[in-house]
């Protein structure tokens, strides 16, 4: 009977066909491994696993300590983290069925001494916000996190070094949210529910995309811009906000601002002279029970750039002057 083991060195075969055996096993198990390693592509996004290029990187990502943990926590591996739904998250920028409250948001950076006058301020009067924080804020400030926090306010993601979003790539987008998200996590425990781009009032589809494999259903907009950012003064700031507001408005505003905190009082009182009251977006979007809805009709989101100029990532990680 003819036997069909493969012939081996006491069988009498030439050397040169062992080695072709060998060749053909050693390459079988290369293929083998490599198809193991590579990444598995995303269904339903057209992707697959990567990390960010290194020419995505902030300049100022070296000093930053636990930059590789955010980037391990930030990259991908499997399918199952890069499930996102289709056309990624919806944007809301207001409450339309609200009937007497307004969410007053506001641009997470600048002095820690500014923000807490600021928080003083609000809480003052009784009242809750949302913060979007700026992730290198909270690498220089971590504290503040757990003071937004114990003050009743909401901490939301407005991306790691506050760049302008709409120009990066999708993996570059996509590192900007999740790197934020996983400084939130270990301060706070949790990523928060809303995210807002960084130099943009609307998301495009790509960002929105990569917001919601960040684990971010929700892009949080605002149909009122206080334009506080360009220092006009605290009573111009005041108007801008009490001459247009209206029930389930939200409201761009920013700390780091003298401008602002002085207008906080005059802002709070007039919200309460209207019949309003100022809540997070959480509350806001919550108990208005409003269906979601997407950028003001007719215009393409992601197409409307910010008012605000723009800004590079600081080379120091703390007191980084960053707006929208």
């Amino acid at each position: 009977m003819e036997s069909n083991a493969e012939p081996n060195a006491g069988s009498g075969a030439p050397e040169h066909a062992h080695a072709g055996v060998r060749s053909r096993r050693a390459a079988l198990r290369t293929i083998a491994g490599l198809g193991a390693a590579l990444p598995l592509s995303c269904a339903g996004c057209g992707t697959s696993a990567a990390r960010t290029p290194q020419s995505q990187s902030s300049p100022d990502d070296s000093q930053d300590e636990s930059s590789d943990e955010v980037e391990s926590i930030a990259t991908p591996t499997t399918a199952a983290t890069m499930t996102t739904p289709a056309g990624g998250a919806v944007e809301v920028e207001r409450a339309a069925n609200a009937s007497d409250a307004v969410a007053l948001t506001f641009h997470g950076s600048g002095p820690p001494a500014m923000a807490e006058e600021l928080l003083s301020e609000i809480e003052r009067a009784g009242v809750q916000v949302t913060v979007m924080v700026v992730g290198h804020w909270l690498y220089a400030n971590p504290s503040m996190a757990k003071r937004v926090l114990e003050g009743g306010h909401e901490l939301g993601n407005h991306t790691e070094h506050h760049i302008n979003i709409s120009r990066l790539p999708s993996n570059g987008a996509y590192t900007e949210i999740e790197a934020c998200a996983a400084r939130l996590r270990k301060l706070t425990g949790s990523q928060g529910r809303w995210f807002r781009p960084s130099q943009a009032q609307h998301a495009t589809p790509t960002v929105r995309l990569a917001a919601a494999k960040a684990g971010y259903l929700e892009v949080l907009s605002y149909d009122l811009d206080s334009r506080d950012f360009t220092n006009p003064g605290s009573d111009e700031v005041v108007h801008n906000v009490l001459s247009a507001i209206k029930a389930g408005d939200v409201v761009s505003m920013h700390m780091g601002h003298a401008g602002t905190i002085q207008a906080m009082p005059a802002i709070l009182d007039g919200l309460r002279l209207r019949g309003l009251r100022a809540v997070t977006a959480d509350a806001l979007f919550s108990t208005a029970a409003v269906p979601s809805q997407g950028a003001t009709p007719g215009r393409e989101p992601g197409n409307v750039p910010s008012q605000e100029p723009s800004q590079e990532p600081s080379q120091e990680p703390t007191q980084e002057v960053v707006q929208h």
